[in-house]
């Protein structure tokens, strides 16, 4: 076989495993098979040309190493609007203009290698913000090195417990974080303000109880007799800011950090990979996964092990 014809077979064939790799990569949600295969198809349509360039004019082979060359340029440019998708992608997620907006973070991918710099004013900031850009198409990994403004609390002081107690109702939907007072002293919460409901008041209290380091909670919390209506903004909550709640709500509570769960997110649905010592953590995990904010619904794969 001539070599042009060879070329073109094999770039074809490249082109077509790569194109399979860019479907299974996105059914699958794995952003790194996605982005192989865009890689790997580019080559394929590279090596394809090289092909037709050696048939049609029949040039020598140094002529040819520069065509390639030309050719190949197209790669880089395609990693660079990739680049500029996930920094783009990231500022414009939920999280970033939610809880992250007054922060002061510079966000530079490279390849899909992304290098998060800047400052912070929680240290769960620097949790979110990594989570976050972590879910984004075309990531391959994420490097922190953002810091917290100030000095963060003591590992199982009060404060340290009174903020984990926050962040671990700031994503849950049925219960308002932003109504809700929380002091920490010796381990005990205490919470108070206003619950739309009886059932919200229980339900804030059984989040809080479980949050590791907890000893036990007050809850001070009162109920409206008429509870004003929830107010529904309608914004849309991209996947990969579900995805970093969903990992960061089953890190903070005590029943679920222990688990080694996968969480991958498509169009606001949730699925969990993994395993659980029992049905119960199985369980609960569904059932936190789907009280987050954005999340459709919850397809649970974890197995027990």
């Amino acid at each position: 076989m001539k070599t042009s014809t060879r070329d073109q077979a094999e770039g074809m064939f490249h082109q077509v495993k790569g194109q399979l790799k860019e479907i299974a990569g996105e059914l699958s949600d794995n952003p790194k098979l996605e982005a192989e295969g865009t890689v790997e198809k580019i080559s394929g349509a590279v090596q394809e040309k090289v092909g037709q360039v050696k048939k049609v004019f029949g040039i020598s082979s140094v002529l040819l190493v520069a065509a390639a060359a030309l050719l190949t340029l197209s790669v880089p440019a395609q990693a660079s609007r990739m680049d500029d998708r996930i920094e783009s992608s990231a500022k414009q997620s939920y999280l970033f203009k939610t809880y992250l907006q007054e922060d002061d973070i510079k966000i530079e991918s490279k390849d899909g290698a992304v290098t998060l710099t800047g400052i912070v004013a929680e240290d769960f900031h620097k949790s979110l913000a990594q989570e976050t850009v972590a879910g984004l198409p075309g990531v391959k990994n994420v490097d922190n090195r953002l810091e917290v403004k100030g000095t963060p609390p003591t590992a199982n002081s009060d404060a340290w417990l009174r903020d984990k107690v926050k962040v671990t109702l700031l994503f849950h939907r049925s219960v308002s974080a932003g109504n809700t007072e929380v002091d920490v002293k010796d381990g005990i919460v205490t919470l108070r303000g206003a619950a739309a409901s009886q059932a919200q008041k229980e339900l804030t209290a059984e989040y809080a109880k479980d949050v590791e380091g907890v000893k036990d909670v007050r809850n001070e919390m009162t109920v409206n007799k008429t509870p004003k209506k929830k107010h529904t903004v309608g914004e849309k909550i991209d996947d990969a800011s579900i995805t970093a709640q969903v990992k960061m709500t089953l890190l903070y509570h005590r029943s679920t950090s222990a688990l080694k769960t996968s969480v991958t997110t498509k169009k606001g649905v949730v699925t969990l990979s993994g395993k659980a010592g029992n049905t119960a953590e199985l369980d609960l995990a569904t059932k936190l996964a789907n009280d987050v904010n954005g999340v459709k619904s919850v397809n649970n794969r974890m197995t027990i092990k």
